[in-house]
């Protein structure tokens, strides 16, 4: 059985699915929907150590977990050991449960300051913020990381190790290097390498599209759990759909829900927007939401565009509502 209950540190999650974070998309409210869809943990966007940088709304936002149904994953950002524990001690004091340490970022502006995934050229700063962080904070640490910085420099196996040994309580790998961006196809080889030689709880991260490439992905890594990024974009039930059907044995090709169902689910998705970051940001985040939720309609393009002007969240809502009033209930390819 690929679909089960997932354990970190004290935690016991109910499957191994996991929400990847994303910088500016795994907010409060994305997670809160994520996890009612079926994620067992849903990790919030990163946020930096830098705590100078905490005083704009944005930082403001990422430290907001209130009311949020635990186990609460914080990311932090850096490169400096004491910055990053006192970053995590100040997480945790906001009501974050686990502490997750980003070592994946490819963003240049985050490589530029040796932080993100820049940090896995210096094997001995890793040892040292994770041994920092941990020893700095109660509860579990986690770690996020790509294969390497360069195909040619795929040291993931010895950051495994390190991790091991500095008490991180599981290790996500991203089957790509920092070089590889995004666009290269993600490899597990190199996670499956991991789960062979480092006895570390390890969550395999990358093309994981569906119920079929999920379960390829557990089969061939030997991974506990997986991560789920980009394809919840717009899809939030991708975990109930891949849970089902893992635990069923079945895994058919992905289709959408009824466009009525998205049309509901997409207004709650809206409303608490609006709510959490108020009238004039809601309508902004929601931007982006909006039209990952209808890209597989048609007439998706030009909608965006319509959407993409509006500046209240009453004309956001009712544009949104009368787009999927009139969609036909079937799945088309954008256009």
């Amino acid at each position: 059985m690929t679909i089960r209950p997932f354990q970190i540190g004290p935690h016991r999650l109910e499957n191994n699915l996991v929400l990847a974070p994303m910088a500016g998309i795994t907010d409060r409210p994305f997670r809160t929907l994520c996890r009612r869809l079926g994620a067992g943990l849903a990790v919030s966007e990163m946020i930096s150590a830098n705590t100078a940088l905490w005083g704009t709304r944005k930082s403001v936002c990422r430290l907001d977990f209130g009311d949020e149904h635990g186990p609460v994953s914080a990311q932090i950002l850096g490169a400096d050991p004491a910055a990053m524990a006192e970053a995590a001690r100040i997480n945790v004091a906001h009501g974050a449960d686990i502490i997750d340490i980003n070592m994946g970022c490819p963003a240049k502006k985050v490589c530029k300051v040796a932080a993100g995934s820049a940090l896995l050229r210096d094997e001995s700063l890793v040892a040292a913020i994770l041994e920092a962080v941990v020893a700095a904070v109660e509860v579990p640490v986690t770690l996020k990381i790509r294969t390497g910085w360069a195909p040619e420099a795929r040291n993931a196996p010895r950051i495994a190790r390190i991790a091991h040994d500095s008490g991180i309580a599981a290790l996500t790998v991203h089957g790509r290097t920092r070089a590889c961006g995004y666009g290269a196809p993600a490899e597990y080889d190199t996670i499956r390498a991991i789960r062979e030689q480092v006895p570390i709880t390890l969550i395999a991260n990358g093309d994981i599209r569906d119920a079929h490439s999920a379960r390829a992905v557990l089969d061939y890594t030997g991974a506990d759990a997986i991560m789920i990024g980009r394809a919840a974009q717009g899809r939030p039930w991708i975990f109930r759909d891949i849970a089902t059907a893992l635990a069923t044995g079945d895994t058919p090709a992905p289709t959408p829900p009824p466009r009525a169902w998205i049309r509901d689910l997409l207004r709650e998705h809206l409303e608490q927007l609006y709510q959490f970051y108020g009238d004039h940001g809601g309508v902004r985040i929601a931007r982006k939401h909006i039209a990952w939720y209808s890209r597989h309609l048609p007439g998706a393009a030009r909608f965006r565009d319509q959407i993409n002007r509006t500046e209240t969240p009453a004309q956001q809502l009712a544009q949104v509502l009368a787009f999927f009033d009139q969609c036909p209930d079937t799945e088309t390819q954008a256009a």
